[in-house]
């Protein structure tokens, strides 16, 4: 018996040192040693970038560091003190990989690509976040990783059109994107209630058209000015963020037709000045126009011309001069093959500024380049868009509502936002155990899945704490899920490892939802029943 109570105390034991030589970073790197010895990290410190193409990564390292841990390290090319490396290593062939080596004696950072080197940053980051602070030092463990992302992108949409945050909340954001090496900040900045982006052309859109949000019609006009937009360009690209612009059209045009109702389509009486109208050959001008100054400020070299619910207010197409003339001319049958006119005409023009087409999946039923065009597919109950798309040859992102949009309630006492037809919740296990290999049509072409995104909706969120609750800390989730290989997930271990992360939460103050205590942040808002899907 004794032998016995012997063996299970060492298994136990075993198993407790096993749980502690997990890596507590999120997203879980794909390979990652203990090396059971530590490295210090203190003022005597210095940052090395052997390849000048890191030196951003290295100064960004520096400054997070002095930021989140007091740690006054120095960025230099040489020295005889502890230094932490960043250098090239073309043998990876991912650009987004990286290797992290540490020991008592230095760490070293290799990539191929200032991406990848930032990655190790971020990746070091986080473990000097688990590190034991003595005095103005800190004490890590030492890690051996090799890692890279199984999907290269890995995004979040913003809705600042029915909410404007503005520049400090979104850096705020970006910053956590970084952290869990999101790479793709899609910003939804045009719909009904706001228009947010400068135009110089039509400055309208924003005088007038960023009047109110979809919580208070008559607030006062925000907007993203110009200089606003090369500044958050920036902050995102060191942080190895692109930014891609969505325009929305020919739906959703409420603020723009605000502003210049010549080239309103009309809507409904639930929708009113809903569309842009595809039969004035103004319009066209018009739009491309605002896309021509938008593809000036976001060098992504791609635009989101939105596409998405243009049904919610098209009615009066059908008797509108121009558009009826149109569809004789172009012989176009009915609404649906007049939407899918003017989205390749407006797509032909983003093509002309040499950039690519990015929409919502009803765009798979129009004709566009599959080479220069991605497809967010939304709706999870149209499998068939998601093949349509495919089998044209578009590239695609996941984005279906179930599980990722945030918008949607995640905890069964929560009573803001929405729910799905039977009462269906994006909790953090749903998203975090979202697998693309069941749905159909991937297995056939997995080579045109670009990766997946979260979408945050605005209709329920009025405030920042709002905006916190619903974000955190399924941001973790969707990181882990768009990084690690397919079927390697495993829910109660990433639990393990976000508890700490919630520490995080707290000490930068943010108002999370709180996955292990759910009482410890009342929830925020207001429920709103008629809204946009």
């Amino acid at each position: 018996m004794k032998a016995f109570h012997l063996g299970l105390l060492l298994l136990i034991a075993g198993l407790q040192g096993f749980a502690q030589r997990i890596c507590p970073v999120i997203p879980l790197p794909q390979q990652a040693l203990n090396k059971k010895e530590t490295c210090t990290l203190n003022g005597r410190t210095l940052i090395i970038a052997r390849d000048a193409i890191f030196q951003s990564q290295a100064i960004w390292l520096q400054q997070e560091l002095q930021k989140r841990f007091n740690i006054n390290t120095a960025v230099g090319m040489r020295g005889k003190v502890f230094t932490i490396t960043l250098q090239s290593n073309k043998a990876l062939t991912n650009p987004e990989g990286y290797t992290l080596s540490m020991s008592s004696t230095g760490i070293t950072i290799s990539a191929s690509s200032p991406d990848g080197a930032f990655y190790g940053a971020v990746t070091l980051l986080q473990l000097a976040g688990a590190a034991k602070k003595n005095d103005n030092a800190l004490v890590l463990d030492c890690w051996n990783i090799k890692d890279e992302p199984r999907y290269a992108w890995r995004g979040l949409m913003l809705d600042e059109s029915r909410f404007f945050f503005g520049k400090e909340k979104v850096r705020s954001l970006l910053d956590w994107m970084a952290f869990y090496k999101l790479n793709r900040f899609h910003w939804h900045l045009t719909d009904m209630p706001g228009w947010r982006l400068e135009i110089k052309q039509y400055p309208l859109l924003t005088t007038v058209g960023g009047i109110g949000n979809y919580h208070d019609s008559k607030a006062p006009a925000t907007w993203y000015s110009q200089e606003d937009i090369k500044e958050m360009v920036a902050y995102a690209r060191q942080r190895g963020i692109t930014i891609i612009p969505e325009i929305d059209m020919p739906g959703h045009a409420g603020a723009a037709n605000r502003a210049y109702p010549e080239f309103d389509g009309g809507g409904t009486p639930k929708y009113p000045s809903f569309t842009f109208n595809p039969g004035r050959e103004g319009t066209y001008s018009y739009l491309t126009n605002i896309l021509r100054e938008t593809r000036s400020l976001f060098p992504s070299g791609l635009i989101h011309l939105g596409g998405d619910e243009v049904t919610f207010g098209n009615k009066g197409w059908d008797t509108d001069s121009g558009i009826v003339r149109l569809m004789r001319d172009q012989h176009l049958n009915n609404r649906k093959e007049v939407e899918d006119y003017f989205i390749q005409r407006m797509a032909d023009s983003v093509l002309a500024m040499n950039s690519k087409v990015m929409a919502w999946d009803e765009i798979a039923t129009a004709t566009l380049p599959p080479d220069k065009t991605i497809v967010c597919w939304w709706r999870q109950e149209k499998p068939e868009n998601l093949q349509m798309a495919l089998h044209k040859g578009y590239a695609v992102v996941l984005c279906p509502r179930l599980p990722f949009y945030f918008d949607f309630v995640q905890d069964s006492t929560h009573k803001i936002g929405r729910r799905w037809k039977d009462g269906e919740m994006n909790e953090l296990r749903t998203v975090y155990n979202f697998s693309a290999t069941q749905l159909p049509g991937i297995k056939e072409h997995s080579d045109r899945i670009l990766g997946v995104q979260a979408c945050m909706w605005t209709e329920t969120i009025s405030n920042s704490q709002r905006l916190d609750f619903m974000l955190f800390p399924r941001l973790a989730a969707l990181a882990e899920t768009a990084w690690i290989p397919a079927g390697s997930g495993d829910f109660n271990q990433f639990t393990s490892r976000l508890s700490s992360h919630l520490k995080l939460y707290q000490q930068n103050g943010l108002y999370y939802f709180d996955y292990f205590h759910p009482e410890k942040h009342t929830e925020t808002g207001k429920a709103v029943k008629d809204y946009i899907d």
